[in-house]
């Protein structure tokens, strides 16, 4: 007698049995943007604030006060190892900065308790995606491990305009898969049975984003 998962493997190996050849995927999808740089940011932005994300220009030079102004005067941030220190604010005697370095705490990582009791987090971004609304976060010394980017309940995340893209197949030409990759949509949120929605959950509860020219 055979069981009822013998009988359903036999099945498939005897329709398998001629070696059918899946038919080639139609790629008619469009893999280049016709959008100007401006329409596409314009694309972008509409799409994070419709998350809920909170969205802020910035230059080179003014963003240390921007990252300044969003931390406040008593924050206690974490920054990726790689971050450009021309990004940030002078440290005042009530803010405190700490480096995340390395993937395990005997490398300079901090440890997720750390993290956890951490306010805000500064990273850069690799490419984000005007079409979804999406930033992708690639690892990279600047951006940090992921855990840094998950934990603190805020994310201070820069854009700069020259990683803005309109379509996925753009974002993924950006993309190296040999390292980790996040891809955020606005801050962490979900909703229950009766539809509330609740942020913080999976990450941080609130994503400021500054786009820089």
């Amino acid at each position: 007698m055979t069981t009822a998962k013998e009988d359903i493997l036999a099945r498939i190996r005897a329709s398998l049995a001629d070696n059918p050849q899946p038919a080639e995927p139609v790629r008619a999808y469009r893999r280049q943007s016709q959008l100007s740089a401006e329409a596409t940011k314009e694309m972008l932005v509409d799409r994070l604030i419709d998350y809920k994300a909170n969205v802020f220009y910035a230059t080179e030079d003014s963003l240390p006060e921007k990252i300044e102004e969003l931390l406040g005067a008593n924050a206690h941030y974490v920054i990726p190892e790689g971050l450009n220190q021309a990004w940030l604010p002078e440290d005042t005697a009530t803010r405190t900065r700490v480096t995340d370095s390395g993937n395990d705490q005997k490398s300079g990582a901090l440890s997720l308790r750390e993290l956890d009791k951490v306010d805000a987090v500064i990273t850069n971004s690799t490419v984000s995606c005007a079409e979804t609304g999406t930033i992708f976060l690639n690892s990279n010394p600047d951006e940090g491990r992921r855990a840094i980017t998950l934990v603190p309940d805020r994310h201070i995340c820069v854009v700069k305009e020259s990683t803005i893209v309109e379509l996925i197949p753009e974002s993924i030409a950006r993309i190296s898969y040999e390292r980790p990759v996040t891809m955020i949509s606005g801050p962490s949120a979900t909703s229950d049975i009766e539809l509330i929605r609740v942020e913080g959950v999976h990450g941080p509860r609130t994503l400021d984003v500054i786009i820089v020219a």
